[in-house]
């Protein structure tokens, strides 16, 4: 049995921001880097995209933050050792104020659990004071829980089923679920799996997040919202477009027409739980690491360019897709019409699984 060692760059949410430049959709991070050889690395490769620097941090006492992951012989994560303290110390709210013009002409607004509870607070609370909508990406189940500082600011939430379990615990202030063992019954339906993780929803949405993005890895991913079909057309209302439309928009607008749930009226006398299933397309797995991160990006790259929520979600799918049959975190390259032919078989896939009151 052979292994080696190979050095990619990452981080969540520079994963995500690469992803978006690749499918047509620059960025601008606020971070902290180091003045050392990861840190120089990460830096270069920023401004040879052409991004912007300013938000990023740096000085002598900066140490990039790293991660150590170990994968078995099939690409699945078995272990990993985080050092991402920096983030924490030197990501200040004061720092993220300083760019409260930019964050005022975005689209929306990312943040990733890797900030400390009250940065994340600060900046949620700028964003929903700026109109500004937040995604919010829980990076791990330990540190999901932060969500309760900032769940009555977060537009979309994108955990994976252990995350989700998490933050309804955390949400609750009790232990009230447990964790999913779905090693059990390898087949379990998509309508079965959902009933598992349905009240774990239910709590997060009630708590103010609006729109809840479940990812289940080689199941594919649950899209949730608390105000029936129509919460996700309405959801658009508040995202400002970039300028022009993308070859994306163009590509992917022509392979899935608007959804007929976005034709439905509003609902009426109380809250509905809304969940379509978007399954996962068969890939060749080279690699898992960024393929949630990917996801994420594809699905804010196609909201910015103006796709609707179920569009924008086909194309996250098969972005991730993509960056499951690459050797680095995001791929080098993404062509954009096999992204817009494997979301089009996703989009057309797409079912409800649920739509009922919440009360």
């Amino acid at each position: 049995m052979s292994s080696w060692i190979k050095f990619m760059l990452g981080g969540v949410a520079r994963n995500i921001a690469e992803c978006l430049l690749k499918l047509g959709t620059k960025s601008f991070m606020i971070s902290a880097l180091g003045c050392d050889l990861a840190g120089e690395a990460l830096l270069e490769q920023w401004r040879s995209a052409g991004l912007p620097t300013e938000g990023i941090q740096r000085g002598p006492d900066i140490t990039t933050a790293s991660v150590c992951n170990m994968f078995d012989i099939n690409g699945d994560l078995t272990a990993g050792v985080a050092s991402v303290d920096t983030i924490e110390k030197y990501v200040t709210p004061h720092w993220v104020q300083l760019f409260k013009s930019v964050v005022h002409s975005s689209p929306m607004m990312m943040v990733d659990a890797n900030l400390n509870a009250e940065t994340l607070e600060a900046s949620c609370r700028m964003a929903a004071e700026l109109d500004v909508p937040v995604w919010f990406e829980p990076v791990s189940v330990a540190k999901s829980k932060r969500v309760v500082a900032v769940a009555n600011y977060v537009t979309f939430a994108s955990p994976n089923e252990h995350e989700l379990v998490a933050m309804a615990n955390s949400l609750s202030h009790e232990n009230r679920f447990s964790p999913i063992q779905r090693d059990q019954d390898k087949n379990a339906s998509i309508e079965s799996l959902f009933k598992e993780l349905k009240s774990a929803i239910v709590v997060l949405l009630q708590k103010g997040i609006k729109y809840i993005l479940v990812t289940l890895g080689p199941d594919g991913a649950f899209l949730c919202s608390g105000s029936g079909p129509s919460g996700l057309r309405e959801c658009l209302n508040d995202t400002k477009y970039s300028d022009g439309k993308s070859e994306l928009f163009d590509m992917v607008s022509s392979r899935c027409s608007t959804h007929q749930y976005f034709c439905s009226t509003p609902c009426k006398g109380g809250s509905q739980l809304f969940v379509m299933h978007f399954p996962a397309l068969p890939a060749i797995v080279r690699g898992v690491s960024g393929a949630g991160d990917c996801l994420v990006g594809g699905i804010l790259s196609s909201l910015c360019s103006g796709l609707d929520v179920m569009q924008s979600v086909a194309v996250g799918v098969a972005a991730a897709k993509a960056a499951i049959e690459a050797e680095t975190n995001v791929p080098s390259t993404y062509d954009l019409t096999a992204v817009a032919d494997d979301a089009g078989k996703v989009y057309n896939a797409a079912r409800v699984v649920f739509q009922e009151s919440m009360l």
